[in-house]
């Protein structure tokens, strides 16, 4: 199993469903060269294993994307999350940022939940409430209201690794045991972020719920994903058109497209420019 991957699993005799996300080198390119503060990494991190772990359930090819925007030392985290679980992500933060509480980082912000299904017209929208402390307490109030059962998530991340539990009690879970779901989430809660970010989910499963009856299902893939996309950017500035463009050119001596969350920036020099829009025009008319 490599070290990016989401594995879903049954509590069989209980009727509590889980998954759990590992990512290591997807979430290291996605902070490679940012220079995040250590309160930065964590969150996006947090969030980041959130939006998989929700990714991991959408049944139709499309992309679900998190923004959560703040007024506050942090300015936005932003993540994205395709059906067959290729991320991307970004944080934008103040330079002073220190570790505080995730409603002081925040400050009067918002939480909004896109769902691009490439099978409908129009994305879906909505707004999370920021009911919470942490990112595990923002989403377990989310899922509770929005998939009307009782669910946790454990969430670790640094600069390495990024990790979560997902814990959910099933419609009949009572029926099976009506003291299970209170077990069940009096032992995860004892699990320790170096629990999460280190131990195999085998080992970390056996560790929690020892007692249990345990079907792990086949684990996924997943990867970061950031190609670079010249033609999309060639096509923004042949809308833009060759007056603003060249105008770019007279003030800065070459046009700079940067893609804040790939952190890439694409670069045209009035060669490039002028190449881009001769080869764009329509050929002269040929006089006889």
């Amino acid at each position: 199993m490599a070290d990016n991957y989401i594995l879903r699993f049954l509590l069989e005799d209980l009727d509590i469903r889980g998954a759990y996300v590992h990512l290591g080198s997807a979430w290291q390119a996605m902070q490679a060269d940012r220079g995040y503060p250590p309160v930065v990494s964590r969150l996006l991190g947090e969030m980041t294993a959130t939006a998989t772990l929700i990714g991991g359930n959408l049944k139709q090819a499309g992309r679900l994307s998190f923004q959560l925007s703040g007024h506050a030392a942090l300015k936005s985290l932003i993540l994205d999350c395709t059906q067959d679980l290729k991320i991307r992500g970004m944080a934008r933060h103040a330079a002073d940022i220190a570790d505080a509480p995730l409603r002081e980082l925040v400050g009067d912000g918002q939480l909004r939940l896109t769902l691009d299904n490439l099978q409908a017209e129009l994305p879906y929208q909505s707004f999370v409430p920021l009911s919470g402390e942490s990112i595990a307490e923002i989403f377990e109030h989310y899922l509770a209201q929005s998939e009307q059962q009782p669910s946790r998530l454990f969430l670790a991340a640094n600069q390495n690794a990024a990790a979560g539990l997902f814990l959910q009690k099933l419609p009949t879970a009572d029926e099976r045991d009506p003291d299970g779901w209170t077990r069940i989430e009096h032992l995860a809660s004892t699990v320790k972020d170096e629990e999460l970010l280190t131990l195999r989910p085998e080992a970390l499963l056996t560790r929690l719920f020892t007692e249990e009856d345990k079907r792990l299902f086949e684990p996924r893939s997943v990867s970061y994903h950031c190609p670079e996309d010249w033609e999309k950017v060639r096509s923004m500035l042949l809308q833009l058109g060759r007056t603003e463009v060249d105008s770019i050119i007279a003030e800065h001596g070459e046009v700079v497209i940067r893609d804040d969350i790939c952190n890439r920036d694409y670069r045209f020099s009035p060669e490039d420019i002028a190449q881009l829009f001769d080869e764009a025009a329509p050929p002269k008319p040929t006089l006889h």
